[in-house]
């Protein structure tokens, strides 16, 4: 298939009808001219809060101030006394750096990065023992500062590091936040090796090409002006005057929505195996800036090829294809897919440091894609639904001694009767990730998916709840969810509170159950003696 262009298409008939319209409504409103200039009229919602939120158009250029400081952290970082990082973030801090680490990786001499964003005991603690506490550098990052899963994170790190060093660990820590949030005076106060301040106009998930993730590319090695570099130049392409034609943000944008218009709101992504993990960071960019209001495109991410007889006719596909990788696998099913009549868009990336033009492609398109499905793309209203009910059941905990009880409205076994076309299936794990947890939720998901002819998801709790757990309260009601929560034999204490690591990842999980069902959602709950592969194995079964 022709994949040397990058935005090559393969449509027909009303999906090419559609798209061609979103292509003539985005020229006909201005969108690329008014969105540069901070019209924030081109969506509804607060438009003063929308302006605070723009600042991403600007940062390939505005992050060059930075350059020198990011170049010595790189050196300090590479020094050979640091042989970890431990990166505590959630959603927009840490989805961004996850990329670049899986796609890069430590460059030679460079420390190894581990991004931590769950509670999930078993994940706390093996990133705990991954590592030497006297060689580890500390990351902590959160725009507001007051996120709690970082926060948490950071008490029980950096207790661990000064019971075991003998010392403050303040000098093992960075910070990166926005300037005057409670975080940034923590950590002036305890000595932090390094604060950064980012802009304070840039959301979470718009902000890979900010501080919150060059900071984490810095201590990779990685070469951030190329990057940058290549961020440039896409956006220059998505300039002001670009017409919608030619405009590859646009253009992309005007897919998503088309497509989304018709009913073909299930956004399949294929990548080059090299870009897997991008997929992470695109599935919060869109779920969780498209899902509200009824409304939303539903990104499925890293989901086992089907017979095409298989999809039904909700599905679009984006492939982002790597030009130097092994892409023979993805480019028969892509072009399997297309020749059976479904929409396809190529995606070409000439190298890896590509992501740079990719990060500000998606962004512009999903800004693009908001104005037209008339969504705001900048707001989350229902993740602090979830978050205000987990602080709720939190409290109970305190209050109480115990958490309360919370019945799922449908079974495992009864899932199955809710699925339909049109819908889809979510597993929301709240589990550590492994290999071995991701090969068994693969093969449900392909047994599920290809059985009852619908897409499926994964998200790994609490990680998903800032990201596609917007669109699973906010977007169409076309979620049947699946809750997998574990006892916690290995629990850990959270320093200086009253509750533990599993007692916080509970209260998420319990919070989020709380707010699908007074929602309507079809949900059921799993809960398993431990977190155990077989364990999750055996539950799955039950599911037909």
């Amino acid at each position: 298939m022709p994949a040397e262009d990058s935005g090559a298409t393969q449509l027909r008939g009303d999906v090419l009808a559609a798209v061609e319209e979103c292509l003539a409504e985005l020229g006909e409103k201005g969108v690329s001219r008014r969105l540069w200039a901070g019209d924030c009229s081109l969506w509804p919602g607060n438009a003063s809060e929308t302006a605070q939120r723009l600042g991403w158009l600007h940062l390939p250029d505005t992050m060059q101030a930075h350059a020198d400081a990011l170049a010595r952290l790189s050196a300090d970082v590479g020094s050979g006394v640091i042989r970890d990082v431990v990166l505590l973030g959630m959603g927009g801090s840490s989805l961004g750096a996850e990329v670049l680490n899986q796609v890069f990786g430590p460059a030679a001499g460079q420390p190894r990065l581990h991004v931590l964003d769950s509670t999930a005991p078993g994940a706390v603690r093996a990133v705990a023992d991954a590592i030497d506490f006297a060689r580890t550098l500390f990351i902590v990052s959160s725009k507001s500062g007051g996120t709690l899963e970082p926060n948490l994170l950071y008490e029980y790190f950096s207790a661990e590091a000064a019971t075991r060093n003998g010392r403050s660990a303040g000098e093992q820590c960075i910070a990166i936040t926005d300037a005057g949030t409670s975080l940034e005076r923590l950590a002036r106060k305890a000595g932090f090796r390094h604060v950064f301040t980012n802009p304070s106009d840039v959301g979470g998930r718009y902000s890979v090409l900010s501080l919150f993730g060059l900071v984490p590319g810095a201590t990779l090695g990685m070469n951030l002006p190329l990057l940058l570099t290549r961020a440039r130049q896409m956006a220059r392409q998505c300039g002001p005057d670009a017409p919608a034609q030619g405009n590859p943000g646009a253009q992309l944008g005007a897919y998503l929505a088309g497509c989304a218009r018709l009913g073909r709101d299930k956004l399949t992504l294929i990548t080059s195996p090299a870009l897997a993990s991008f997929g992470l960071w695109a599935e919060q960019l869109i779920a969780e800036s498209t899902g509200k209001d009824g409304k939303g495109i539903v990104p499925v991410v890293g989901e086992p090829e089907f017979d095409t007889v298989d999809y039904r006719s909700d599905r679009a596909f984006v492939y982002l294809r790597l030009n130097d990788d092994n892409n023979d696998a993805t480019d028969n099913r892509v072009w399997k897919s297309a020749d059976a009549g479904f929409p396809c868009m190529t995606v070409a990336a000439e190298d890896a440091y590509s992501l740079g033009a990719e990060f500000f492609r998606w962004q512009f398109a999903t800004a693009t894609a908001g104005a037209l499905l008339r969504v705001n793309p900048f707001d989350q209203p229902d993740v602090q639904r979830a978050k205000d009910a987990s602080t709720r059941v939190l409290a109970d905990y305190l209050a109480r001694g115990s958490l309360p009880r919370v019945e799922a409205p449908d079974t495992p076994a009864g899932l199955s009767a809710r699925l339909r076309a049109g819908t889809y299936f979510g597993v929301m794990a709240y589990l550590r990730q492994r290999p071995d947890v991701d090969d068994i939720i693969t093969t449900f998901r392909h047994r599920l998916g290809s059985h009852h002819r619908v897409s499926t998801t994964i998200g790994y709790g609490p990680r998903f709840l800032h990201s596609t757990g917007q669109l699973h309260k906010g977007g169409p009601n076309e979620g049947v969810f699946l809750q997998i929560v574990s006892a916690h034999p290995d629990d850990l204490p959270v320093p200086g509170s009253k509750y533990s690591f599993g007692v916080v990842v509970d209260a998420q999980a319990m919070g989020d159950l709380q707010a699908l069902v007074a929602l309507g959602r079809p949900v059921a709950r799993v809960v398993l003696e431990r977190d155990d592969p077989e364990l999750l194995a055996r539950a799955l079964e039950s599911v037909s």
